[in-house]
């Protein structure tokens, strides 16, 4: 069975009822009455700019006082001698060009290293470009005091100058230099008699890697000593009938020197044959040689002293062919053991300086025409923390016919020799390096619908009876970072700028020009 509600809890669920009529008829009623004193009048969002009463002037467009306002009367603050567009900057009042534009006091000097970088910049690559019959750059945007100025939340700071880096990525490869590797073969065909070296073994030029025994070494060999043996017999007659020359007929003279000649030239082509299987042996070293000692010069001819040394003349072959290392590097591939038999065709020694390097890079087709001979390259390979740095030395003159890219080369050093070949990773190519180059805050730039802009402090703004406002200044926009922008062209350093709010002064100025049409299509 249910409970009656008693009459004291009725009456309490009445009044609570009623407590939100009450409250809405209260704020009807004190609304009513602020009207009434009011004459029924909202204040304008622009008076929060300033502290006025409802008597002040007040000009709607520019968002100031009529009689203050510098805009509706330029007399107020006249603006200076216009020197229209800089075709060779892309801004306009260009304070490179006109340094008595910047806001700055006393005007400051424009260097020609200044001018000098920001050539450098516009011809590297093409820039993003601004309007040239666009007149925003004449508004100033104003505010009622410094105090607006703050309560709007506008942070400035001064135009300062820093290094910047413009850099093209590009994927590269590590390969050995070309010109530092040598593959080895015997000259002649033979048996490998012994290998004095191992894969990985460090080498220096003229190092012993093996000995062949190749029968055509000994051959050439005999040659050069019965060629020698007979030329020093024909030198040895010619000598005495010279001796004679009275009892002995010219005819036998002529007849002898002839044949000393023939001999001449048959030694000259045995001791050439020895150099074309690799030995080094001049036309000097004969002179003044016996037939004994040429002999035991060529038993172990080409092979370092110590070496030779260790053999035995006697049971040593004069058949020994020696390979020698042609520079200082590392054994980087061995395919022959001893006893094993070879030939010319066949490569068996491979020896590269791991201290030089190439690098090898596909560009884009179209990024191409922004690499030069000469430009720094750093490449990061993959695993690793530390670049390689070089110089492009080479540029392809045809693309890749498979991947449509431009390939070039650059040369490096590694002189610890702890790079691998055939390692891929990132490079980049520098292609600009410049030091004490303007940089502005990312939040200080904007783009208005047709140029590149940032908002430049009034150079008397800091003078308590001076107008509190900022120029539209249109910028040439450089190299960008994530958090920094290099300007080629528009800002001198320690002009002021404005960087935090600078939207809100954006927002002004685009709604200052509403109901004017574009100003990108007003007279110039």
């Amino acid at each position: 069975m249910e409970n009656a509600a008693s009459p004291r809890s009725s009456r309490f669920r009445r009044v609570v009822e009623t407590i939100p009529t009450l409250l809405i008829l209260t704020v009807l009623g004190v609304f009513g009455w602020w009207g009434h004193r009011t004459g029924w009048t909202i204040p304008k969002f622009s008076e929060l700019r300033g502290n006025f009463t409802e008597d002040d002037d007040w000009c709607a467009e520019h968002g100031v006082p009529e009689s203050i306002c510098i805009e509706c009367d330029e007399t107020l603050v006249p603006k200076g001698k216009s020197f229209g567009w800089c075709k060779i900057h892309g801004v306009a009042e260009c304070p490179h060009c006109h340094p008595s534009l910047a806001e700055v006091s006393p005007p400051p000097m424009v260097t020609a290293e200044q001018l000098a970088k920001a050539q450098r910049a516009l011809e590297l690559i093409e820039r993003p470009e601004n309007n040239p019959i666009c007149r925003k750059h004449t508004r100033r945007i104003q505010f009622v005091d410094a105090e607006a100025v703050d309560r709007a939340g506008i942070v400035v700071q001064p135009v300062s100058t820093d290094a910047v880096t413009e850099i093209l990525a590009v994927p590269g490869e590590i390969g050995f230099d070309q010109n530092k590797i040598a593959h080895l073969s015997s000259r002649c065909a033979g048996t490998v008699w012994q290998v004095y070296k191992h894969l990985g073994d460090s080498v220096q030029k003229g190092d012993l890697l093996a000995l062949i025994d190749a029968a055509e070494v000994g051959k050439a060999k005999t040659e050069l000593l019965q060629a020698f043996a007979n030329q020093q017999l024909k030198l040895s007659m010619l000598n005495s009938l010279k001796e004679s020359q009275g009892s002995i007929p010219d005819a036998r003279i002529r007849e002898a020197e002839s044949a000393l000649k023939e001999a001449e030239i048959r030694t000259e082509a045995a001791r050439q044959s020895l150099v074309n299987l690799g030995f080094e042996f001049s036309q000097q070293r004969l002179e003044g040689l016996s037939i004994s000692e040429l002999k035991s010069q060529l038993h172990f001819l080409g092979i370092p002293t110590e070496i030779a040394r260790s053999l035995d003349p006697k049971k040593s072959t004069t058949n020994l062919l020696p390979l020698l290392a042609p520079f200082a590097g590392t054994l980087h591939a061995r395919e022959v053991v001893m006893g094993e038999v070879v030939d010319p065709s066949r490569i068996i020694f491979e020896i590269v300086d791991r201290r030089s390097l190439w690098l090898t890079f596909d560009v884009k087709l179209e990024e191409a025409h922004r690499v030069r001979l000469g430009q720094t390259v750093r490449f990061l390979p993959d695993g690793r923390k530390t670049p390689l740095v070089g110089k492009i030395s080479w540029i392809s003159a045809a693309a890749d016919p498979k991947t449509r890219t431009l390939k070039l080369r650059a040369d490096v050093q590694d002189l610890s020799g702890s790079y691998q070949a055939n390692t891929f990773g990132k490079g980049e190519i520098i292609l600009r390096e410049e030091n004490d180059v303007v940089m502005i805050p990312n939040e200080a730039l904007q783009w208005e619908g047709c140029c590149q802009i940032v908002f430049v402090r009034d150079r008397n703004y800091l003078h308590p009876s001076s107008p509190k406002f900022f120029h539209v200044r249109k910028v040439r926009v450089g190299a960008k970072g994530p958090t920094h922008s290099e300007i080629i062209a528009g800002l001198l350093p320690e002009e002021v700028i404005v960087t935090r709010g600078s939207g809100l002064l954006l927002t002004e100025l685009l709604r200052s020009n509403l109901g004017e049409g574009c100003a990108c299509h007003s007279k110039k």
